[in-house]
C-alpha cells in the first residue's frame, strides 16, 4: 500500500503557504482582465459551437424522386379563351401529350384577371366531327345575316337563337356552310319564324363584324353559339349567357340538336328550360363569359429537355394567327414537390441564399403590346438545377429545384404560343450540415482558460520584476 507521503510526491499543484504570497495592484488588474478575457472567449467558442455550419458540393445528380419531374404552374392569359386553351407537353425523346386536362383547371377571367364564374370545364372534344356532303346552294340560304345593328333585336325576340360565327377564309367554316344553310331551311320550314317564333338560325361574318365577334369572345372559326331568352338573362348588363355547340356538323345532326332545344319550349308552353336529348346535351357546353383564361395545375414530365406549351388548339376550328395574343402573367411556376412555408423558413435559417430561384418567374408579366407585329410567340428558356439539403444524422431536409429564366419574343408563321423550354442539369448541388464535436469544444475551452491564465501569469511576472528594478534604481542600489 502506498503511503500518503509518497502519494503527495506526485502532486503537480504544490501549494504555497498564504503567508509567503504577496498581493499587488498590478496582479489584481491582470486577474480581472484575464477573467473577462476568459468569459469573452468562452462565449465566442460557445456561439461557434452552437452555430450550424454547412458545406456545399456539386455532384452528379443522384435523384431519389424517380424519372419524372412535376411542374406546378398558375398562369393567366388575358386574351386567350378557355374554350380553346390547350396545355401540351413534349420532350427530346419524342413524347408528345396534347391538350392535357386531367390535372389542369381553367377559369375564365376578365381584363382585370378576376374570375367571371366557376371552373370552366372543357371535356376533351371528339377527334372526329362529322361533316355533311351537301352542296352549297347560295340561292337557298335559310339563316339570317346578323350584324351589330340587328343582333340584339333577334336575340331578344326569339326564345332560341343559333348563331354561326364564321370567317370566309376558314376551311372548317366553308365545310360547315352548306350543312348549316340546309339545316336552317329545314328549321325555317318546320318552325316558321313568323307563325311559330320559337327558334331562328343566324350567321355572323367575323371579318366584317369584328367588334361583334370580339364581344362574344370568338377566337376560333366556326363557333356555333346557342343564345336563350328567358331564365338565363343576366340582369346586370342585359346580356344572355350562352352555350357552345361542339357536336357533329352535318345537317341531320344540326336539325336534331335544334329540335331538342325547341321541344321543352313546346311542352312547357313557351317557358324556357334547359333541355334536350342526351345526344345534344353531350355536344353542348357553357361558352366562356370572358375572353381571358387562368390555367392552373401541374404536369409530370421526363427528366430530359422538353417543352411546356400553352396555345389555342382544336381539331375542327381555325384561328386567325394575326389576332392571337399570347400575353400572360405568371403567378406561379416551380419544379419538383411543393415546399411548405415552414420547411422553406427552416431552409432559409440554415442557408439564407437558398430558395431565391425556386420560383423565379413568379409575379412577372409578359405582355405583347403588338409593337413588334402579329404572330408573336413568347418563349422562356429555363435551366433547372436540383439542390438537396442534408441535416445532422443524414436526414434529408428538402429537395428543391431552382432555375434560371431567360425570356424572348419571336415572330412565327404558325399559331402563336407561350412556350416554356426546360432543361435539367446533370449535376446537383449538395448542401450538408456539418455537426461540431463536443470533445473539440471542450478542448478549445480548456485551451482558452489555460492559455489566458498562463499569458496573464507571464505578464504579471514581467510587470512585478520591472517595478522592482525601477524601485531599486530610485534607491540607488546596484543590481
Amino acid at each position: 500500500m502506498i503511503s500518503p507521503g509518497k502519494l503527495k510526491s506526485v502532486d503537480f499543484y504544490r501549494k504555497i503557504p498564504r503567508d509567503l504570497t504577496e498581493a499587488s495592484l498590478s496582479g489584481a488588474g491582470l486577474s480581472i482582465i484575464a477573467a473577462l478575457s476568459m468569459v469573452f472567449l468562452f462565449g465566442m467558442e460557445l456561439n461557434n459551437y452552437l452555430t450550424i455550419s454547412t458545406s456545399t458540393s456539386v455532384i452528379v445528380d443522384k435523384s431519389t424522386d424517380g424519372d419524372y419531374l412535376r411542374i406546378d404552374f398558375d398562369i393567366s392569359f388575358p386574351t386567350l379563351s378557355c374554350e380553346f386553351a390547350s396545355v401540351d407537353v413534349s420532350d427530346i425523346l419524342g413524347t408528345n401529350r396534347l391538350n392535357i386536362t386531367k390535372t389542369i383547371r381553367k377559369f375564365s377571367i376578365d381584363a382585370d384577371l378576376k374570375p367571371t364564374g366557376a371552373e370552366f370545364h372543357s371535356e376533351p372534344m371528339s377527334n372526329f366531327i362529322k361533316h355533311g356532303d351537301e352542296v352549297d346552294e347560295e340561292a337557298g340560304e335559310g339563316s339570317v345575316a346578323l350584324t351589330a345593328n340587328n343582333f340584339d333585336k333577334f336575340s331578344h325576340q326569339y326564345p332560341v337563337l343559333i348563331v354561326n360565327f364564321f370567317a370566309p377564309w376558314c376551311y372548317w367554316s366553308n365545310r360547315l356552310k352548306p350543312s348549316w344553310e340546309k339545316a336552317a331551311r329545314t328549321i325555317r320550314e318546320k318552325y316558321d319564324p313568323e307563325l311559330d317564333g320559337r327558334i331562328i338560325m343566324g350567321r355572323v361574318d367575323c371579318t366584317l363584324e369584328g367588334e361583334l365577334c370580339k364581344r362574344h369572345h370568338i377566337q376560333g372559326y366556326p363557333s356555333i353559339r346557342i343564345f336563350r331568352k328567358g331564365s338565363d338573362l343576366r340582369l346586370d348588363h342585359g346580356h344572355h349567357d350562352h352555350e357552345s355547340y361542339y357536336g357533329d356538323r352535318d345537317a341531320d345532326s344540326l336539325v336534331k340538336m335544334m329540335e331538342g332545344l325547341v321541344a321543352p319550349i313546346e311542352l312547357e308552353s313557351q317557358k324556357q328550360l334547359p333541355g334536350g336529348s342526351n345526344t345534344t346535351e353531350n355536344a353542348k357546353r357553357p361558352a366562356p363569359k370572358a375572353g381571358g383564361c387562368r390555367i392552373e395545375g401541374y404536369v409530370r414530365v421526363k427528366k430530359v429537355p422538353g417543352n411546356l406549351i400553352i396555345s389555342a388548339r382544336s381539331g375542327s376550328h381555325s384561328f386567325d394567327a394575326s389576332q392571337m395574343n399570347m400575353s400572360h402573367i405568371v403567378s406561379h411556376l416551380s419544379f419538383g414537390k411543393k415546399i411548405t412555408p415552414k420547411v422553406m423558413s427552416d431552409v432559409k435559417r440554415l442557408i439564407p441564399y437558398l430558395g431565391g430561384s425556386h420560383d423565379r418567374l413568379n409575379g412577372r408579366k409578359f405582355i405583347n403590346q403588338r409593337d413588334i407585329g402579329a404572330n408573336v410567340t413568347i418563349e422562356h428558356y429555363l435551366q433547372v438545377v436540383k439542390t438537396e439539403v442534408i441535416t445532422r444524422g443524414s436526414h434529408k431536409l428538402v429537395e428543391e429545384y431552382e432555375y434560371t429564366a431567360h425570356s424572348s419574343v419571336a415572330q412565327s408563321v404558325y399559331i402563336p404560343t407561350a412556350k416554356f423550354h426546360f432543361e435539367l442539369s446533370p449535376m446537383q448541388v449538395l448542401i450538408t450540415e456539418n455537426p461540431k464535436s463536443f470533445s473539440h469544444f471542450i478542448t478549445n475551452v480548456c485551451a482558452i482558460i489555460g492559455g489566458v491564465f498562463t499569458v496573464a501569469g507571464i505578464l504579471d511576472s514581467i510587470l512585478h520584476n520591472t517595478f522592482r528594478i525601477i524601485k531599486k534604481v530610485e534607491l540607488g542600489k546596484n543590481f
